[in-house]
């Protein structure tokens, strides 16, 4: 494993993005039209409930968001793809920057009328997020979602206690450590929005700037340091 693939592993950047992950599932159910956009599973759900009922119109904002759920997924392996060629960003830096990009501009668009460009683009984003970042420590995670989280920690658990496997023990606590992130997330994200309404939704772009400095390596920050610096004494 490289130095970036192991940053990209840490423990503490799976912590941030699961908190992240717990704040965009609340957001977006409580304030976004009751649409679920860190997975498809409940959209697919509510969808065939409206449609059951003939309401169209209802099913079509969460055929959107599963759709845009897809195209993250695709897009994330075109990033992963094209990439390696240029050595100055990893894939997973790319990645955080457009959902930077993406993110930053939700706070501003007024709740209502919107709600299904803004479910789109946090459907999209967590595609992106789910398909990059999907292990910590050599252990296969997910930050957008939890049942995944939940069997392995559990199966861990299990295995701890009857092989009496500190490795097993150390796994239970690495999922589950997830998991209270991920609640922690939602927790936060229905208190804070509550009582300071929607600019809270900006720290959601600055836990992403944290992501990518944890994921960011010495010597990727000396190579742009050498490059803004060649850039500088060009222009001047």
């Amino acid at each position: 494993m490289n130095n970036t693939s192991a940053n990209a592993e840490r423990l503490t950047a799976a912590c941030v993005l699961s908190i992240i992950g717990g704040f965009l599932d609340i957001y977006t159910y409580l304030y976004r039209g009751k649409v679920f956009a860190n997975a498809v599973t409940g959209n697919m759900v509510l969808c065939g409930f409206h449609l059951a009922h003939l309401e169209w119109r209802q099913s079509v904002k969460y055929l959107f968001a599963i759709f845009f759920y897809a195209l993250g997924i695709f897009i994330a392996e075109i990033v992963h793809r094209k990439l390696p060629a240029f050595r100055k960003i990893t894939w997973h830096q790319c990645v955080i920057l457009l959902e930077l990009l993406c993110l930053a501009p939700v706070c501003f668009v007024p709740y209502g009328e919107f709600d299904f460009i803004v479910n789109a683009l946090i459907s999209f984003v967590c595609a992106l997020q789910v398909q990059t970042f999907r292990r910590v420590r050599g252990l296969p995670f997910a930050s957008t979602m939890c049942t995944g989280n939940l069997r392995s920690g559990t199966e861990a658990l299990f295995l701890g206690w009857v092989g009496r496997d500190p490795g097993e023990w150390r796994k239970a606590l690495h999922y589950y450590g997830v998991i209270v992130c991920f609640i922690f997330g939602a927790v936060a994200g229905a208190v804070l929005l509550h009582c300071w309404g929607r600019y809270v939704f900006l720290l959601v772009p600055a836990g992403l700037c944290a992501v990518f400095g944890l994921i960011t390596t010495r010597r990727e920050l000396a190579s742009w340091r050498r490059s803004f610096r060649k850039l500088r004494r060009f222009h001047a």
